[in-house]
């Protein structure tokens, strides 16, 4: 079987943990920081785990990840 080549736009976005979960950056923390208070852009800096319902595309677009 030839190699699956890494999408590299989804190589930059996600990861996948040691338990096969994956991982993505939250939204809003790009711009228009200042409306926003500490405790939510601290909470919007912690990764959270994708929708499950794109977990296998998501898998498919990172193999080696």
């Amino acid at each position: 079987m030839p190699k699956i080549k890494t999408h590299s736009g989804a190589k930059k976005r996600f990861k996948v943990s040691k338990n096969g979960k994956v991982m993505r950056a939250h939204a809003n923390k790009s711009h228009i920081l200042t409306k926003k208070n500490t405790k939510r852009l601290r909470n919007l800096r912690k990764t959270s785990v994708a929708d499950k319902s794109n977990e296998k595309q998501l898998k498919r677009l990172v193999p080696y990840k």
